[in-house]
């Protein structure tokens, strides 16, 4: 028998860790596979920004020295352009770890933990890690039932969180319903409002969420340079939240958690507006190409304010996913999201969407 399973805490004893989407390499090494597309992980398809790779390059030759473990100069140009101060701030190695600071600060065991069915996965995860309660609340139309959120309330809850967009989803909370939600809660329960996807929204449907935490100091906002500013693979991102706030996750969060490297492309990438403009532009047209072929094909999706969507295959999605994945296709089967009929496919370059289109056509009529 394994002793040390016996040695970590009860919660880590039970956990199933998060399972990311299959690697590319790893399916060429499979099947032999020479071509592979990759639509899994709502990954950036545009690749590095030249400004964020130009900042890569030039930091370099400083990679003897540790980083500035205060990110004083990202922390600086994410105050100039989101507006906010920048002790307001808490920088992160991907947005992932500003919810983990949450629950290293603020939840015990006999604490609650509330979150909605079919939301971000790593929220049950960290939930079990530290021994709480998780209060999972049944969606609505795939989405977050802030009404049923509430009443699971109570004196034990010590942290909500919401995704909004959610993934796997893709849904939106309306900006007046979201902030009278935030709103009505005591003040001994932290709501996590986790952004990851906000620049993928529609502007005329985007909440604007910046200035919240001077009206709800029990408000911590997470988002992320992963997805829009195609920086997933340096893990970086930063939460915004009331200084004091701010103070207590800064105490637990380790000095050099955000890399050199990390830290100097995000804060070029802040600044690249053309990248952002360009990526924006080709998720709009690949959610649109994506779509419109779901619909030719007779399947359903649930609309997505992501760079991803998750369609029903109307049929039990994992041999789908499998079939794809022989013809060199990588999605991601949300059957754990307790969706055991949907595939969530990430917007790719529009030959990339093409490619996977042909190729689900292909597996559904037996080809």
């Amino acid at each position: 028998m394994n002793k040390f399973l016996e040695l970590a805490t009860a919660g880590v004893q039970q956990l199933v860790p998060y399972v990311p989407g299959k690697p590319v390499d790893e399916l060429q090494r499979e099947l032999g596979i020479a071509e592979v597309i990759k639509l899994a992980s709502n990954e950036n398809p545009l690749g590095t920004g030249a400004k964020a790779a130009a900042a890569i390059q030039a930091t370099l030759p400083e990679l003897t020295r540790y980083p500035d473990g205060s990110g004083f100069a990202l922390k600086a140009a994410l105050s100039a352009k989101l507006g906010v101060a920048p002790e307001q701030i808490t920088l992160g190695n991907g947005s992932s770890e500003i919810l983990e600071l949450v629950m290293r600060t603020f939840v015990t065991p006999e604490l609650e933990v509330v979150f909605s069915q079919h939301a971000f996965a790593l929220y049950p995860i960290l939930t079990q890690a530290v021994g709480a309660i998780a209060k999972a609340v049944p969606a609505k139309n795939y989405g977050h039932d802030l009404t049923a959120m509430r009443a699971q309330i109570g004196p034990q809850t010590r942290v909500v969180f919401i995704a909004n967009p959610n993934n796997p989803t893709g849904t939106l909370l309306a900006t007046v319903e979201l902030e009278a939600f935030i709103a009505s809660l005591p003040a001994h329960v932290l709501c996590v409002l986790d952004e990851a996807y906000y620049e993928f929204v529609d502007p005329v449907l985007r909440t604007e969420s910046l200035d919240w935490p001077n009206r709800y100091p029990n408000l911590i906002i997470a988002r992320t340079f992963s997805k829009a500013y195609g920086l997933a693979g340096l893990r970086i991102g930063y939460g915004i939240s009331a200084p004091d706030m701010a103070d207590m996750l800064n105490r637990v969060r380790q000095p050099f958690n955000s890399n050199m490297l990390a830290l100097a492309a995000a804060e070029a990438a802040l600044g690249d507006v053309d990248y952002l403009d360009q990526t924006l532009a080709l998720n709009n047209a690949g959610m649109l190409q994506l779509t419109g072929a779901f619909q030719d094909l007779g399947l359903p999706w649930i609309p997505s304010s992501g760079n991803f969507v998750s369609v029903d295959v109307l049929q039990p999605a994992l041999p789908i996913y499998q079939a794809l994945l022989h013809k060199g296709v990588i999605v991601r089967p949300v059957a754990n999201y307790e969706m055991p009929r949907h595939l969530r496919v990430s917007i790719g370059t529009q030959r990339e969407n093409q490619i996977f289109i042909t190729a689900l056509r292909e597996v559904l009529q037996g080809v």
